[in-house]
C-alpha cells in the first residue's frame, strides 16, 4: 500500500481512536476530526491542522481505501469512518495499537499496552507483544522493532504506514535547532564557570593553590 502522509496518518489514527473510545460520536464530521487531530493530550507531536488539510487527508485516505463517507439516517451532514479493520485486516487490539502508534509515534511495549488500553482492554504485556508480532508479520508488515532509546533497555515499536520510523530513531533537525544548540552550549558554559568558582572557593578555604588550566592540561597529558 502507498505510504501515508503525516496528515493522513494523524487523521486515520483519530478515526480509529474515536471509533473505539466514543462510538456514540462516530462516524465523524470534518470539524470533529480537526478537533481530534489538534488535541493537546495523547498526541505527539501536537499540531494545528486546519479544515483544508484534514479534507485533503481524507481524500487521500479514501483513495487508499482506508476511509469512506458515511451519511447517517435523519441527517444531511457528511461524516467519515475508517476501514482499517477491513483493508488492513486488523483485530481489536491491533487497531488500538496501530492508532496509538499513528498518534504518538514509536513506543515501548509497556507504554503501548497502557496507552492503547483506553481504546481496548489489553490484559497483559504478553497480549500486547503477541498483537505487535502479528502486525510485524503481516503480508505487508505494519510495525517494526526499533532499538531502545538512549538510557533505556526496552525496545520500541514504530508503525510502517507512514514515514515516522526514521524520525523516531534520528529526528530531523528543524530550522530552529541551531538556536536550541546555542542555548544548550551557553548553559553548559555557565555551569562550567559556576563549578570553577566553587573549586576556587574550596581551594581557598583549604589553603590550596588552584592549578592553572595549563598545568591541568600538562597533568592530563602525562607531562
Amino acid at each position: 500500500m502507498e505510504e501515508l502522509t503525516f496528515d493522513e496518518a494523524r487523521v486515520l489514527g483519530v478515526l480509529i481512536e474515536k471509533g473505539m473510545t466514543t462510538p456514540g460520536q462516530y462516524p465523524m464530521t470534518v470539524n470533529a476530526i480537526v478537533a481530534g487531530c489538534n488535541q493537546k493530550n495523547n498526541r505527539e507531536p501536537v499540531v494545528e491542522l486546519d479544515e483544508q488539510r484534514v479534507t485533503a487527508a481524507l481524500d487521500g485516505l479514501r483513495e487508499k481505501r482506508l476511509v469512506v463517507e458515511a451519511y447517517l439516517e435523519g441527517t444531511r451532514t457528511l461524516k467519515y469512518r475508517h476501514r482499517a479493520q477491513e483493508t488492513l485486516e486488523l483485530g481489536g487490539a491491533e487497531r488500538a495499537l496501530i492508532a496509538e502508534l499513528l498518534l504518538r509515534g514509536a513506543q515501548t511495549v509497556g507504554q503501548l499496552r497502557e496507552r492503547a488500553s483506553r481504546m481496548r482492554s489489553i490484559a497483559s504485556r504478553d497480549e500486547a507483544e503477541a498483537a505487535l508480532q502479528g502486525l510485524a508479520q503481516h503480508e505487508t508488515p505494519l510495525v517494526r522493532a526499533l532499538p531502545p532509546s538512549p538510557g533505556s533497555r526496552a525496545p520500541r515499536y514504530a508503525q510502517l504506514l507512514a514515514a515516522e520510523p526514521a524520525t523516531a530513531e534520528a529526528p530531523v533537525a528543524s530550522q530552529g535547532d541551531g538556536d536550541g544548540l546555542a542555548a544548550r552550549v551557553e548553559r553548559l558554559e555557565a555551569e562550567v564557570e559556576r563549578l570553577r568558582a566553587h573549586l576556587a572557593y574550596v581551594s581557598s578555604e583549604l589553603g590550596l593553590t588552584e592549578p592553572t588550566a595549563e598545568a591541568a592540561d600538562r597533568e592530563a597529558g602525562g607531562g
